[in-house]
């Protein structure tokens, strides 16, 4: 009998064991690269509302509109059939969730500041944190609790600067704070559905019921429908409906929402950062050390998956 039979297979399946363990932290950082560049891209969706010569619930009409098509052919090359009738109605319950929130959020950009708006619509990111720890059953600790505090405190620097209260912004800001909320509703059921579904087909799914709540609303307020530039809202369809939630839809089954609801902090980073490039709007010392603030969050919340399940 060869003794050394079993050493070898010991050692054959601990080499296995670290192979899988290197793969799933390859596939872990990955992950976390789409949910970030799904929020930078995600992040010039204010801008490219402003730029758009329709009303502003028809722009986000043609945002789903423009982008369903390319969805819907992602979707049939994912292939997977057809889902399940549960799995279909909690894609469409996503997809009203989302339309109700690009409506409240596009009217509110046009209604406040777009610092106010991209604060207050970001609202949904302290309402996931807060969802994620009820969740868990206990209080955040060591670097998810610094990274928290981070986050939260950088965006205060951030945003503290250029947003107003006033009473003229009032109907934007609660709009925009409404937004945050349905944003919040949106990605936790998008979360929950994509244990069945693949990311382009309940993106397909969402946007296809959102867009005759989105045309039917943008009717009823009057707005103009047909615009006569058709760049900016193709930008929009691009960067944010496919490229943003794409990527933030493949990442989503990977990480709890504290994750997630930290790293829709990108945006306000970003759009300070835009404001910057784009419109010379000068950055303080303030604002740089909130943005690097941000930055460190993301660095520290990921650092306890080093050694745990990803969260």
């Amino acid at each position: 009998m060869d003794s050394g039979a079993p050493a070898q297979a010991w050692v054959a399946k601990e080499n296995l064991t670290m192979g899988q363990a290197v793969t799933e932290d390859r596939a872990g950082r990955w992950a976390f690269a789409a949910l970030l560049g799904g929020n930078l891209a995600l992040a010039f969706g204010a801008l490219l509302v402003r730029y758009a010569d329709t009303g502003p619930v028809a722009s986000a009409f043609w945002r789903l509109a423009l982008a369903l098509p390319l969805l819907l052919l992602l979707a049939r090359r994912e292939g997977g059939g057809w889902p399940s009738r549960g799995s279909l109605w909690i894609a469409i319950g996503a997809g009203l969730f989302f339309a109700l929130d690009l409506a409240a959020w596009h009217i509110g950009i046009l209604q406040t500041k777009v610092a106010n708006a991209t604060l207050f619509g970001n609202s949904a990111s302290l309402l996931l944190v807060i969802w994620g720890i009820f969740l868990a059953r206990t209080l955040p600790r060591g670097w998810q609790a610094l990274a928290i505090l981070l986050a939260f405190a950088g965006s205060i620097l951030l945003m503290g600067q250029s947003y107003e209260l006033s009473p003229d912004y009032l109907a934007g800001d609660l709009l925009s704070l409404l937004a945050g909320a349905l944003y919040t509703g949106y990605v936790l059921l998008m979360q929950r559905v994509r244990g069945d579904l693949g990311p382009w087909s309940a993106l397909s799914i969402a946007a296809a019921t959102g867009l005759p709540i989105l045309l039917g609303t943008s009717l009823a307020l009057g707005e103009a429908v047909m615009p006569t530039d058709w760049t900016p809202l193709i930008a929009l369809a691009l960067s944010s409906q496919v490229i943003g939630q794409g990527l933030l839809i493949w990442a989503l089954p990977r990480f709890s929402p504290l994750v997630i609801g930290l790293t829709l902090l990108v945006q306000p980073a970003v759009a300070a950062l835009t404001g910057w490039i784009g419109f010379g709007e000068t950055l303080s010392l303030i604002d740089v050390i909130g943005g690097l603030m941000v930055a460190a969050s993301l660095v520290l919340i990921r650092l306890p998956s080093r050694t745990e399940r990803p969260i």
